[in-house]
């Protein structure tokens, strides 16, 4: 007799990992891949990250910490808000947590119940619809455009049977790398507060931005949750380390939270972390490397037909229009691995309804396989 699978696990698949794979796959039979499927980095951690590291090994007993995080580094990521937004954080605030999916984890638990409807743009980020699924909580699709720059509106808000009971906003985007400016967020904090509305603003990508600096939400609300992460703009991926700035209201659930899902963030994560903030100058000659392949990728797209590109304000992504070449980016981007071996990922993804017209490119590699990568699409589609 069959056991019983519980629903909440059924959840659909973060496709972009099923694409790593088969590129992995790929490669592990002989074959070449240019890997443009996946955000993360093609860089280290910096050097100041692996120095604490290698310091602590041998001289700090790694365990467990305090489930909000170690005091020093809870004080560091407060004083991260002053030196980059003039803004005051109380480090009592700050939780650190393993990476930012254990952050939504806990910060969805903690705000939202089952039954609780939570509204997201579409294009976005999947594991958020996910992970909302799986807690028995309604994500709430806001079909944006490229005319709201594919991030939510007040209007699209209106559009609402009624007033959702949370709101996520990520800026810059995943996929789309596009940005919501000052008005804009201001805009939504104020929609937020009067409609008893809870803003959990995404702020993983904050310091790759090539167009303007990012907007947190701390620097105009209190309510809002802010999630953040060592992964992207510090190099960090494998590390499993990131953080939230919560409201008081919401500081003892998820500490409750955070003590019986994961004890606390690695030990050696949080103390490499904290040296990360240290590493300015390395960090920052990554993101140029990134604008390096934006603007080669924004130049060379359209020379492939792929001219109907999202502004990618900031992250390292570049979210494409494929109208034009085929109604199924899924079966696209399986034949561009196979034919040419470029991996990107296919927009439904990010939009179930409307992104099976989209393909999102990475650009965290290298240069030369950014090149190598638009020379092959150009002859594929062209040819």
């Amino acid at each position: 007799m069959a056991l019983k699978v519980a629903g909440r696990g059924r959840v659909p698949p973060f496709i972009v990992m099923d694409v790593m794979r088969a590129a992995n796959e790929r490669e592990a039979a002989g074959g070449d891949v240019l890997h443009l499927e996946v955000g993360q980095p093609g860089t280290p951690a910096p050097d100041g990250v692996l120095a604490a590291a290698k310091q602590a090994l041998d001289g700090h007993l790694i365990g467990y910490t305090d489930a909000m995080g170690m005091p020093s580094l809870r004080r560091r990521i407060a004083r991260h808000y002053e030196d980059w937004y003039g803004t005051a954080v109380d480090p009592a605030r700050v939780m650190v947590t393993t990476g930012s999916s254990a952050g939504f984890l806990v910060a969805f638990l903690g705000a939202f119940d089952p039954g609780d409807r939570v509204a997201l743009a579409a294009p976005g980020y999947p594991a958020y619809r996910n992970i909302l699924t799986a807690l028995g909580v309604e994500p709430v699709l806001l079909p944006a455009e490229a005319e709201h720059r594919f991030q939510p509106t007040p209007a699209l808000l209106d559009r609402l049977p009624k007033p959702p009971d949370g709101l996520i906003v990520a800026s810059p985007s995943n996929p789309a790398g596009t940005m919501v400016g000052r008005d804009e967020m201001r805009a939504l904090v104020d929609y937020c507060r009067d409609h008893g509305i809870r803003l959990v603003s995404d702020e993983i990508y904050h310091g790759i931005c090539f167009a303007q600096p990012g907007v947190s939400a701390l620097e105009l609300s209190d309510d809002a949750i802010v999630i953040n992460s060592f992964s992207k703009y510090f190099s960090m991926t494998g590390w499993r380390l990131g953080w939230m700035v919560l409201p008081q209201d919401l500081l003892r659930p998820a500490e409750c939270l955070g003590q019986n899902f994961f004890i606390s963030a690695p030990c050696l994560s949080q103390i490499a972390g904290e040296a990360a903030f240290d590493c300015g100058d390395q960090l920052d000659g990554y993101v140029a490397a990134y604008a390096r392949n934006r603007a080669l990728l924004l130049e060379q797209l359209p020379k492939a037909g792929l001219d109907r590109l999202a502004p990618a304000d900031g992250a390292f992504y570049i979210y494409a229009d494929v109208s034009a070449l085929t109604n199924d980016s899924e079966e696209f981007c399986k034949r561009m691995l196979a034919e040419i071996g470029v991996a990107a990922t296919p927009g439904i993804d990010f939009d179930p309804d409307r992104g099976r017209h989209f393909v999102r490119f990475s650009f965290a590699g290298r240069e030369a396989a950014m090149a190598e990568a638009a020379k092959r699409l150009q002859g594929w589609i062209k040819g």
